[in-house]
């Protein structure tokens, strides 16, 4: 057993691994939280959607563990937590316990997994930590995690064998028939990298409670911490004072905003000129509508009748088809606008609304859709991407899905190479430029707003909702979204046209 130094003197607040992991990303985060928590920004559906899936997967993993048993008291039932654990410690026919509870030095933890492996020399239960991530590799986060867990259980009295990280395996291909939670799971001993970060847990924990316990947040200016490992939901908070025109929204490399607060540069305006900037920082720098040379010519290489094409997608963790990997690509719906010569405009549109595997009969509607002429509008090169792992997945298919590939014509790459306006801010995401270009037409009005969000609603019409108002909802919502993609690149070439004169 680890032998763990009297804790030193401690604020009255008791910590959770989550907040002990906040403080160690920055002592105001931390001090926010537990002061004034209504301060954060609540986390956006996609983000959510992202935790809600790390649970989910957690209850898949313990399937690993048979004969485990679960600590069912919640998480604001701390003390029937903790009995409920104490109970199941004692008895040797529970070989793992999920979501034990364990505090010690003023940390409450709750476990994924704490598998029974066998007794010491001294006739100690000996024990695995295993904690279980979405992930799909090893993060600095995640010792980080093991280390303040270790910490806990090892000060309550328990004897740590191995100390495992368990995160998902991109290799493993679904059969289509049964998963097999040996391949989908990877599990990794991290004990070698841990035990050396141990000592260091009572200094950081005394620091901070030392910040815990002052009358006032700690005057931490946000900066590029902020965002790592994760975006702190107080980073709306902390700047709600700063500029418009914070060098902090200076988009590109976070080198080059450092180099320029070295310079004492505060505002994107007091940028000197003989700072090298990317030609995306001298426009934001500008902050004048650029229209380039060639924006005329760009535009005019296009083929009628002009296809819009956008692909909705969704990626599970855990695979949903036959011969897919976790987090694969999977197509579920697309649309597309036509604009015919003399200006008329069809609207085409699939989306698969069952469980089946949609791959397929998505390829097949659009290449009936796109037909063989003319030119393929998309933003971006995430539909090239779609559609090559689609000629790949359906060698029948290759030949027609390539000949779509060869005739796709990028909005996007002519909007950043020849026009700019302030109002982009320096991001060329269809969402900050057409409110900026088309003023009339923007995502505010939709159910949905962005490709996040339209992926695990999908998932959650396909998989979880049962209520048949509830789907039609969802389904609308998704039809509506996509739609608006197309017709956005519909209306962005027009006005284009306009200013290219």
């Amino acid at each position: 057993m680890l032998i763990t130094p009297e804790p030193a003197a401690r604020s009255s607040y008791r910590l959770s691994k989550s907040r002990y992991l906040s403080g160690l990303q920055c002592h105001k985060r931390l001090y926010l939280e537990i002061h004034a928590p209504a301060l954060a920004t609540k986390p956006d559906a996609a983000t959510q959607a992202i935790l809600d899936m790390g649970t989910d997967l957690g209850e898949l993993a313990r399937r690993r563990f048979p004969g485990g048993r679960l600590v069912t008291a919640g998480y604001r039932q701390s003390q029937e937590a903790l009995a409920q654990t104490a109970e199941l410690l004692q008895d040797s026919t529970v070989s793992a316990i999920f979501e034990g509870a364990f505090q010690f030095d003023q940390v409450l933890i709750r476990v994924d997994v704490l598998e029974r492996v066998g007794v010491n020399e001294s006739g100690q239960p000996t024990w695995r930590l295993v904690e279980v991530k979405s992930s799909t590799k090893l993060k600095p986060i995640h010792v980080e995690d093991l280390t303040i867990q270790s910490y806990v259980l090892e000060g309550a009295g328990l004897v740590l064998d191995d100390i495992c990280l368990m995160h998902v395996n991109t290799q493993y291909v679904f059969d289509g028939v049964e998963l097999d939670l040996g391949q989908l799971f990877s599990l990794r001993s991290l004990n070698e990298t841990i035990r050396p970060r141990l000592p260091d847990v009572p200094s950081r924990l005394t620091s901070m409670h030392a910040a815990l316990s002052e009358m006032s947040a700690p005057p931490i200016a946000p900066d590029e911490h902020c965002h790592s490992p994760y975006e702190c939901p107080f980073w709306a908070h902390c700047t709600q004072e700063k500029p418009p025109r914070w060098i902090y929204h200076l988009p590109g490399s976070s080198k080059t905003v450092i180099q320029l607060r070295e310079l004492g540069v505060e505002t994107i305006d007091e940028i000197p000129d003989h700072v090298t900037l990317t030609q995306v920082q001298r426009r934001v720098r500008d902050n004048r509508e650029w229209i380039g040379e060639g924006l005329r010519s760009a535009l005019e290489k296009i083929v009628y009748p002009v296809h819009h094409l956008d692909f909705e997608t969704f990626m599970p963790a855990v695979p949903k088809f036959g011969d897919t990997r976790p987090y694969q690509v999977i197509p579920t719906q697309w649309s597309n606008h036509i604009e015919h010569p003399e200006g008329m405009l069809d609207h085409a549109e699939y989306l698969c609304r069952d469980g089946r595997d949609p791959r397929e009969e998505l390829a097949v509607t659009l290449l009936d859709s796109l037909g063989g002429e003319g030119s393929i509008c998309v933003y971006s090169s995430y539909e090239r991407s779609v559609l090559e792992r689609l000629a790949e997945d359906f060698p029948s298919l290759r030949k027609d899905l390539k000949r779509v590939i060869a005739r796709l014509w990028d909005l996007h790459i002519v909007i950043r190479d020849h026009y700019y306006h302030p109002a982009f801010e320096g991001s060329y995401s269809i969402k900050a430029v057409l409110p900026a270009v088309v003023p009339s037409l923007s995502y505010a009005d939709l159910a949905i707003r962005d490709g996040g969000v339209a992926a695990c609603e999908y998932a959650r019409m396909i998989f979880t909702v049962s209520d048949w108002i509830e789907k039609a909802q969802i389904e609308e919502a998704l039809l509506r979204y996509c739609e608006r993609d197309t017709l956005a690149m519909v209306e962005l070439r027009k006005e284009l046209k306009k200013r290219a004169g």
